[in-house]
């Protein structure tokens, strides 16, 4: 299925919204699950970032590249390092996603550090040591000051 500017904003909404029943409806009919909106989000993202565990759950199902990068740069996980969605970034790692993939000169480990996302940067320890050490200066400093 070659997705119409109409499916893409269909599926886009569907994502960010969480529809389970729509986005498995979307890709039974065969919508690529790394399809993009025309901002250059994959769907993944959009489920990710905005927090729908089992939307995110069943396009990796259907073969979502968990490091699948937005038009930014930016990964799914570093998303919600940020967010601070823990039950996803547990999904998105156990599917493969890289714990230290570059977000744009930050990575999954600096953003959660920023904004004090604890449980994101145990998890990232949990799966690579160095993934959870902060990269930025900036992030070092939050870090060492939220102790």
């Amino acid at each position: 299925m070659t997705p119409s500017s109409q499916d893409l904003a269909k599926a886009a909404d569907l994502a960010r919204n969480g529809d389970v029943a729509g986005l498995s409806a979307l890709l039974a009919q065969g919508l690529p699950a790394d399809t993009a909106d025309e901002k250059g989000n994959p769907l993944l993202m959009l489920a990710s970032y905005h927090g729908h565990t089992e939307a995110v759950r069943i396009l990796l199902k259907a073969g979502a590249k968990p490091d699948a990068r937005n038009a930014k740069g930016q990964t799914p996980l570093g998303g919600v390092a940020f967010k601070g969605h823990v039950d996803i970034a547990r999904l998105l790692l156990d599917a493969g996603a890289d714990p230290a993939a570059d977000q744009g000169g930050s990575t999954p480990a600096d953003l959660a550090t920023t904004f004090g996302r604890r449980e994101i940067l145990e998890l990232l320890q949990s799966h690579s040591a160095q993934a959870a050490e902060p990269t930025r200066w900036y992030s070092r400093l939050i870090g060492w000051l939220r102790r």
